[in-house]
């Protein structure tokens, strides 16, 4: 029993002698790998911090696409209805250029057949009606004039014209009767005929259309020429009375 106990004493003092003898080695293991697992923690919470801020960053940027792209979509769209007004501008442009072409062609036609209406026409005011239509064709051939002025200056002209249809007029004019001058009241019942009867009231005619130019009538139509021309001057009043319209024979 007290070998065993020797023993065990000499086991624990041996025990203790190596424990001894480890204890530096084994201290700065630890500390070593404390040190290392200190930094590795550091290390793990510093790429945390970058993780994150770089996630924030990757969601920011993200957004900032995102609203990009919404911006570009709808400048896109801005810019394909830009462009669609534009090309409808454009298109309208040369419609409103060859419009503006076309209607100083057409402008010139319509001048030309009223001309030929005039001159065809029973031979009233001719004066008046002869400057009217100097006065538009010289405001016509103005290129300072804008086309729709010259076309308001027309629509005028054929307007006055048209209106000469439904008048009655009485007025003093030279007549060339047998290639003689005759002085001569003239009166125009709208565009039906004209009758003229001289200053005495013991000649009276009429404008042959069928010839253009001025006849003379029987006497017997003396009284009723007369009695229309009275009216047309408010001298006396209205009644219905006969005329001689159209060719009429002796």
């Amino acid at each position: 029993m007290a070998r065993f106990s020797v023993f065990l004493a000499l086991l624990g003092w041996l025990a203790a002698a190596a424990a001894q003898a480890q204890t530096p080695d084994v201290r700065g293991t630890v500390d070593g790998t404390l040190g290392v697992q200190q930094q590795t923690q550091v290390r793990k919470d510093e790429w945390a911090q970058q993780a994150g801020t770089l996630q924030s960053r990757y969601r920011s940027a993200k957004a900032d696409v995102a609203y990009l792209e919404a911006r570009r979509d709808y400048q896109a769209g801005q810019v394909q209805a830009l462009e669609a007004r534009i090309a409808e501008f454009e298109r309208r442009l040369g419609e409103a250029v060859r419009l503006r072409n076309g209607i100083g062609d057409t402008l010139s036609v319509i001048l030309g057949r009223l001309e030929t209406h005039v001159a065809r026409d029973l031979p009233f005011l001719p004066e008046e009606r002869a400057r009217r239509l100097e006065s538009l064709k010289a405001e016509l051939a103005r290129p300072d004039v804008s086309s729709a002025e010259k076309l308001r200056r027309l629509l005028e002209a054929l307007q006055v014209e048209a209106g000469y249809g439904g008048t009655v007029e009485l007025g003093e004019q030279v007549i060339s009767l047998d290639g003689s001058p005759l002085n001569v009241d003239v009166l125009k019942i709208g565009r039906l005929s004209l009758f003229w009867r001289t200053p005495d009231g013991k000649r009276v005619g009429e404008y042959d259309r069928a010839s253009a130019g001025w006849s003379e009538l029987p006497r017997k139509h003396a009284r009723n020429i007369g009695t229309a021309m009275d009216m047309a001057a408010r001298m006396r009043p209205t009644e219905l009375i006969a005329l001689p319209l159209g060719r009429v024979t002796p």
